[in-house]
């Protein structure tokens, strides 16, 4: 990906979050496209786990920031 797809990416996400209601979902999305753009620079190997892991909560807030999370990565 490269810097301009990055902040194109990230402007919709932060669209997206102030004006669809998952901010959980936007704000997990907005850090895996972090971590896929700057890889092991942003964030530690832990977080990436704990983040990934957040998917399966069953905490409806936790959950929404995971697959965000994983959404973001996968568009990175």
């Amino acid at each position: 990906m490269d810097e301009s797809t990055f902040k194109s990416t990230m402007f919709y996400a932060e669209v997206m979050r102030s004006t669809e209601n998952r901010p959980d979902y936007w704000a997990g999305y907005r850090r895996g496209l972090r971590r896929a753009y700057h890889g092991d620079r942003f964030g530690t190997e832990e977080e990436h786990i704990l983040w990934s892991s957040l998917a399966d909560s069953d905490d409806r807030q936790r959950s929404e920031c995971g697959l965000g999370y994983l959404d973001g990565l996968a568009a990175g």
